[in-house]
């Protein structure tokens, strides 16, 4: 199944499952359903409240406020060649390998719908996107066991994590994680695309789907989600031990190799206001945002 919350004629905040490029809308919000007895399956059962063309609708972001983000680095190539254009070395570090690190929460009041304008953020020079891949947890879980912790997955969507490089380079220099660097936008969308639907493309860790960014048209890079090093199955039980993950917490991926400009060591510019960003996980579909300059503070 393929879900997406909309904004409604009225106003009020919906969701519903899409066929035959029609959303049959359940009558509440997606957070609310993911809550709700039966979850996503028994609702997709029921006679729809509207319908509604999915060419027309006003989508928002599948979540659009999360009860908590989590932002890992699970693929290889990625820290590899951040680190190369960071410091000029790619070396991981061990304690990469040991066990999957999620680097910051980020900030669920900052999430935009798939087809949003970006700001630039206030201050920020080298502004950037990620592809990405997250999952949604479907219910309130703890301590998971890695080998099953997937069946603790409502759906996967695209993720774009937005990035003042600059910003970061001064706060990751006092050794803690970046802040405002990260606080001000994350893409999410279209889709909530349950498990189901990409089991075909099932790979190793992950599946045999292409993870791209595009800017003005041109293919920046990209790569395989079954590149990952952390599974979705790692990342939720190490996020879940000693706590609780709640219905709707979003765990996302950290950017495929290639999958951001810092990773291209100064062969493209940062992006600047009137750029198209176009962030795609085949299957899941793409994030489209125009960049903005930075809002009034």
């Amino acid at each position: 199944m393929k879900w997406v919350s909309y904004r409604s004629a009225d106003g009020s905040t919906r969701c519903g499952v899409v066929h035959d490029n029609k959303i049959h809308a359940v009558g509440m919000d997606l957070l609310e359903l993911l809550r709700a007895e039966g979850g996503l399956e028994a609702a997709a059962a029921r006679e729809p409240t509207e319908t509604v063309e999915l060419a027309t609708a006003d989508l928002l972001a599948p979540i659009p406020v999360p009860p908590a983000v989590r932002n890992f680095a699970a693929f290889e190539r990625h820290i590899s060649n951040a680190g190369k254009a960071a410091v000029g070395d790619g070396t991981v570090s061990p304690v990469w390998y040991e066990y999957p690190l999620f680097f910051f929460f980020s900030n669920p009041a900052a999430i935009k719908g798939p087809y949003d304008e970006v700001p630039i953020a206030p201050g920020a020079q080298s502004w950037d996107y990620e592809v990405e891949v997250a999952a949604v947890v479907a219910g309130d879980c703890s301590d998971l066991d890695a080998a099953t912790a997937e069946n603790h997955i409502a759906g996967y969507l695209v993720y774009c994590d937005w990035s003042a490089r600059d910003i970061s380079a001064s706060e990751m220099g006092f050794v803690y994680g970046p802040s405002k660097s990260k606080d001000s936008s994350t893409s999410l969308g279209p889709f909530l695309v349950t498990p189901d639907e990409l089991e075909p493309y099932r790979s190793d860790r992950g599946y045999a789907l292409r993870m791209d960014g595009y800017v003005n048209g041109e293919h920046y890079g990209g790569g395989s989600w079954d590149e990952i090093h952390w599974s979705f199955g790692e990342m939720l039980a190490h996020a879940s031990r000693g706590t609780t993950l709640r219905a709707g917490d979003i765990i996302a991926s950290g950017p495929v190799g290639t999958g951001c400009i810092q990773e291209l060591s100064g062969h493209r510019r940062y992006l600047a206001p009137g750029d198209m960003v176009r962030i795609e996980v085949r299957e899941l579909g793409a994030i489209s945002a125009r960049i903005t300059a930075p809002e009034p503070s």
